[in-house]
């Protein structure tokens, strides 16, 4: 049973290192990149459906989302601010990530959940759903708690059985997410698939 435990421990060690390793800590900066200059990035790009300019209206922010170039076949992205509300944050500072799930219109979303002066940190992930015509791209913001409840009448032969501990979600909310600004449904043509060999 220890072993067993133990294996658990260290396999879940190993990929919460490896998350890590993917998502920087704190938000990458890109200067100069407004949402004119992207305009301009994505008109000369190979498009993917998840690219291009989008609003995100719960936060008052117009986001670039663009490829992470990478050698490797992951389909990664960063999540780029062009102009906010909050006047601290500067256009062209990364708040969050995307990658490709095994399900095509599932994405792991990484955003960054607190400002330090004019750097962002801590990055929360969560799952992400693009809807099929690629122009809208929604997610549930990660609200858990925990809740533990003692059986005094299964207390005594055990401690460990008497004891439950039970994550339970705070509320349903509506889900949050981004529209698609430019290339609106990319312009009546279909987005290109990337075909590896």
């Amino acid at each position: 049973m220890t072993t067993r435990i133990a294996i658990l421990l260290s396999v879940l060690w190993a990929s919460l290192a490896t998350i890590a390793a993917t998502v920087p800590e704190q938000s990458e900066f890109f200067p100069g990149l407004d949402e004119d200059s992207m305009r301009v990035r994505l008109a000369g790009a190979d498009l993917q459906p998840l690219e291009g300019i989008w609003y995100y209206p719960t936060e008052g922010m117009t986001l670039g989302i663009e490829r992470v170039p990478t050698e490797s076949h992951d389909r990664r992205y960063h999540i780029i601010m062009l102009g906010s509300r909050d006047l601290h944050l500067l256009p062209g500072t990364v708040i969050g990530y995307l990658q490709a799930s095994a399900v095509s219109e599932k994405w792991q979303l990484w955003l960054y959940s607190e400002r330090d002066r004019l750097t962002l940190c801590r990055p929360m992930e969560t799952v992400a759903t693009l809807n099929s015509s690629a122009t809208e791209l929604t997610f549930k913001r990660p609200h858990w708690r925990v809740k533990v409840r003692v059986n005094f009448a299964r207390f005594l032969p055990s401690i460990f059985r008497g004891v439950t501990i039970t994550p339970e979600k705070e509320e349903e909310n509506l889900p949050v997410g981004f529209k698609k600004v430019y290339p609106e449904g990319g312009d009546g043509n279909q987005f290109n698939q990337i075909r590896y060999l």
